[in-house]
């Protein structure tokens, strides 16, 4: 598969605005699980891409450290908020394995892990990621 940069950032803004209308369907189901969980993929997909504008993201499921090589590339005013993105998806990249095992050492399985304040927390994350793409998106097509 060839890589097509315009193509691959349209993808990766349609995810994860599909995975943040997903997280807020399950937060009005009172599926905190699920809200969480796609939450952060919500917040990787906004990470990667912004990464896209510049190369191939990887599969992994913290994209912080890509987003952070690529921040000086954007240009100083665009720099900070590329790392304000990475931050954000790389608070939530944990709950990527936490919301499909638990935390097996404990016996805890994933809906146990999470209640309305994580659900809360981490939909306001989402929505802060997709908010700075969308910012960083619009100046880089002027």
């Amino acid at each position: 598969m060839k890589f097509n940069p315009a193509r691959e950032v349209e993808y990766r803004v349609q995810l994860a605005r599909e995975y943040l209308e997903d997280a807020e369907n399950r937060f009005g189901s009172n599926d905190h699980k699920g809200c969480v969980q796609y939450s952060q993929l919500a917040a990787e997909n906004s990470a990667k891409a912004v990464i896209a504008t510049r190369r191939t993201p990887t599969w992994g499921h913290d994209p912080s450290a890509e987003l952070f090589q690529i921040a000086s590339q954007l240009g100083s005013e665009l720099a900070g908020k590329a790392t304000k993105l990475a931050e954000l998806s790389s608070q939530l990249a944990p709950e990527h394995g936490r919301t499909t095992y638990g935390e097996p050492d404990q016996f805890k399985t994933p809906r146990m892990l999470y209640d309305l304040d994580s659900a809360n927390r981490a939909i306001a994350i989402a929505r802060e990621a997709i908010e700075i793409m969308n910012q960083i998106l619009a100046a880089l097509e002027k």
